[in-house]
């Protein structure tokens, strides 16, 4: 057993970004400022859309695409319970009501078959989750919410590089927003972004950004700036920093060759697990996709494993392996159960899934030792041959 911990995530940062997050410092602008739109530009080639707004948070970006809806009292968004509790918080806190449906057992991805069923008069949304990097069947859905007038708002928080039926995530459709937290696939340190097609909405999204302004410092400080401004509505804080979009630049290009690498390990992952009946994996659908793995994250067979998957983490780390629990089926939470009457036997594939998924070790500088260690320590905890 080696003495070196083996964390389930790692960012991989290049000299290139050190460097420039160190002329950033240097330059004297740290805020938001020219690397922001620099960043903010090649994300739009990237997505090859329109809009691309920067923020300070995936939760951020939630948060503005549902309060730019201006929901009533008792207008609805309908999504999915196995996701982190930032989806349903955010529907919440902009004065909707979060209604549920139950996810597919397999892909861990909302059950679009059971869509029609819990659209009504008061449904205003449609948030689906891109689980761990897997894609959403987007047609049938897109199709459901043309039917009935319904904004689609992708959750996209582990899905930036995946691909739909050939096309990039975030390169079509309606709205989506991306994470750059640590775990994800590119990294900001904290940080994601809102793209979009449409113009009404990038512009409502870009002033509530910043505190409803209709300028930003970088408008107002620069040399050619004026230091009046309006508010034009009251708004928020969930502007980026140039030091956070000076490791942006660098992340983005590299992207490609993360996900490769990610890709790599999932597989290995499988073919190495191939026949332990402790593990169940993550379904693969029938159309045409890319999955960003984001995740690598099976679900534990508690009597094959002899252990139950809160054991097996605590297991893992005895043998210095990290794990991730991601994730805990939010209805189950207090909040959700206490206000919105939800309760265990709602739905069930999300907490079969939520009670035995764990997310196992996985970046792109993991090596393919590493990934040895990860196995021999999961032989030794089930006793295994």
């Amino acid at each position: 057993m080696s003495d070196e911990f083996l964390p389930f995530s790692r960012p991989s940062i290049s000299r290139a970004a050190i460097d420039e997050v160190v002329a950033c410092l240097v330059s004297g602008w740290i805020t938001t400022g020219p690397r922001v739109k620099k960043f903010e530009d090649e994300l739009k080639r990237y997505f090859n859309a329109p809009h691309a707004l920067a923020l300070s948070s995936a939760t951020a970006g939630l948060h503005l695409a549902l309060a730019a809806l201006e929901m009533k009292p008792g207008d609805e968004v309908i999504t999915t319970p196995m996701t982190f509790a930032a989806t349903l918080n955010t529907i919440v806190l902009t004065g909707g009501k979060p209604v549920l449906v139950d996810v597919e057992a397999d892909t861990y991805n909302l059950d679009v078959s059971q869509l029609s069923k819990a659209i009504n008069k008061r449904t205003r949304a449609i948030l689906p989750v891109h689980f761990a990097g897997l894609p959403v069947d987007l047609d049938p859905l897109y199709a459901l919410a043309a039917q009935h007038g319904l904004r689609v708002i992708e959750d996209a928080a582990h899905a930036i590089g995946t691909e739909y039926k050939g096309k990039r995530i975030g390169s079509f459709g309606d709205v989506q927003i991306f994470s750059f937290h640590p775990n994800k696939n590119i990294t900001t340190g904290e940080g994601g972004c809102v793209v979009t097609r449409d113009d009404k909405l990038a512009e409502k999204i870009a002033l509530l950004r910043f505190h409803g302004m209709d300028r930003e410092a970088w408008n107002r400080f620069g040399k050619t700036g004026s230091q009046h401004y309006e508010i034009i509505t009251p708004g928020y804080k969930y502007n980026m920093m140039d030091i956070q979009a000076a490791l942006g630049l660098h992340q983005l290009p590299a992207l490609d060759g993360f996900i490769k690498r990610r890709t790599e390990l999932a597989l290995r992952y499988q073919k190495l697990l191939a026949g332990w009946p402790q593990w169940t994996m993550q379904g693969t659908p029938q159309y045409a996709h890319r999955h960003a793995w984001h995740l690598f994250a099976p679900l534990i067979n508690p009597e094959a494993a002899g252990m139950d998957r809160d054991a097996f983490m605590q297991g893992m780390k005895e043998r210095n392996i990290g794990t991730g629990l991601h994730y805990r089926a939010v209805h189950l939470y207090p909040y959700y159960r206490e206000h919105y009457g939800f309760k265990r036997g709602d739905f069930p594939h999300a907490e079969a899934i939520s009670d035995r998924i764990v997310s196992l070790p996985l970046f792109p500088d993991m090596r393919d030792t590493d990934q040895d260690r990860v196995i021999a320590a999961m032989s030794d905890l089930f006793k295994r041959k």
